[in-house]
């Protein structure tokens, strides 16, 4: 029999998505709860005493007032460009010229990507996440270096091989067959192996020539059950240059769709500078968003309208956006989401941030039957909050007047500190 083991604290759950109902309908805090693990599955979430009784041989693991919650799913970032986090100073173009390009050049070494995967994948799960939809770089072995680190590590994982065959520097550039070839043999290595998910990846319309993009549209119609990830409407400039790549492409979501790359399984990353077509086509296949909330502060991209694309009913997930985005960590995500939904007149509550960054960032992803709620059946992927953390947080929640706003604190100001515990499929991460 496989050997059970039960976690006690408070417990947050979901009952519906807070951004359709009023939040305190859809997500609670059960201070007296449990979630009994059963091998790689939670078998069971409700109250602790109860189940304690009932299975009196689990292993039980006593977490007092910390926050036993889902592990992060961070929907959207590059694990190649790990080492240039925090680069000063410039504008996507630029940024991507002066320090993308010549990072990723140097995966095409087996042994450098296999070593910044490994050491990106610690990065995160120290900061809570255990699941991430990740870009790799041209080089195949870059696709299978980040699928092997978290198979090492039993990790959930979604991530592709990025396709450009155009304004990429020599030797970052592959072609639309090679391409398309290169896709396929990934796919069939990896899609649907263990907890591994195969993502169809044109980094973005101006990096790949209309053959390419077609190409890897009858990729993903050969392919209807991997995702597709790209970036759509990042910064203005940047959609200026699209409209004179594609002169006769009615919008930037145009290039993609004439080509056959949009669906409701693609996901598309910033989409801040959305027109209203766009957001109708969006709504009407049921594509998703990433809210990449520091990498758009952090580059000068703008503020995404979370409320907007909510209102429509669009899915939507969270993410680092490493390494445009400044921080590895979930919680600083999700404090910046905050800061940029204040700026256009929305004061997203913390019951909001977190469902994001955990069952919206699942859903955005085709994976909320799988990861990112507490549920029985689900695959037991768990963060567990320490609600102080550090002096500043500490002294914060001690004065809170209800759970949430124990919880507000450690959103705002929290980092890799915050992390009591992480558990994935099943096993207790030292």
């Amino acid at each position: 029999m496989t050997d059970l083991t039960l976690l006690c604290g408070h417990v947050l759950t979901y009952a519906a998505n807070p951004f359709a109902v009023p939040w305190s309908e859809a997500v609670r805090v059960d201070s007296a709860g449990g979630v009994l693990l059963c091998g790689d599955r939670i078998a069971e979430v409700g109250n602790a005493d109860a189940m304690r009784r009932a299975n009196p041989t689990a292993k039980v693991v006593e977490y007092g007032d910390k926050l036993i919650m889902p592990g992060f799913v961070d929907a959207h970032v590059h694990y190649p460009q790990t080492g240039i986090i925090a680069s000063w100073g410039k504008r996507l173009i630029d940024w991507l010229n002066t320090y993308t390009f010549p990072e990723e050049m140097r995966f095409g070494d087996p042994d450098y990507a296999r070593d910044v995967a490994g050491r990106y994948l610690d990065l995160t799960l120290a900061c809570g996440t255990t699941t991430v939809c990740s870009y790799a770089t041209i080089h195949p072995a870059s696709v299978d270096a980040i699928f092997n680190a978290a198979a090492d590590r039993g990790q959930r994982i979604v991530a592709g091989k990025t396709c450009m065959d155009r304004n990429a520097p020599d030797g970052l550039r592959d072609t639309p067959q090679s391409a398309h070839d290169d896709s396929a043999d990934l796919i069939a290595r990896w899609h649907g192996k263990g907890r591994a998910v195969y993502a169809i990846t044109p980094r973005f319309s101006p990096t790949s020539t209309p053959e390419q993009l077609e190409a890897l549209g009858a990729l993903w119609a050969a392919n209807p059950d991997c995702l597709m990830q790209t970036h759509l409407s990042e910064q203005v400039d940047e959609i200026e240059w699209v409209k004179g790549l594609f002169p006769t492409a009615r919008d930037y979501l145009d290039t993609y769709e004439a080509f056959g790359l949009l669906g409701a399984r693609g996901v598309y990353g910033h989409a801040i500078h959305l027109e209203t077509r766009e957001i109708d086509r969006l709504c009407e296949v049921g594509a998703a968003l990433v809210h990449c909330p520091t990498s758009n502060t952090f580059i000068g991209s703008g503020l995404f309208d979370l409320a907007g694309v909510v209102a429509r009913e669009i899915p939507v997930g969270l993410a680092t956006d490493t390494g445009g985005g400044s921080s590895f960590s979930m919680l600083r995500t999700m404090a910046a989401a905050y800061e940029i939904a204040q700026l256009r007149g929305q004061a997203v509550h913390a019951s909001q941030l977190l469902w994001l960054a955990t069952a919206g960032s699942a859903r955005s992803l085709h994976l909320q039957d799988k990861v990112g709620s507490l549920a029985g059946g689900l695959e037991a992927d768990i963060c567990v909050l320490d609600l102080g953390s550090t002096p500043a947080i500490a002294q914060r929640s001690t004065r809170a007047n209800d759970i949430w706003e124990a919880i507000f604190p450690t959103i705002m100001m929290g980092d890799d500190r915050a992390i009591a515990d992480v558990w994935v499929a099943g096993v207790r991460r030292d």
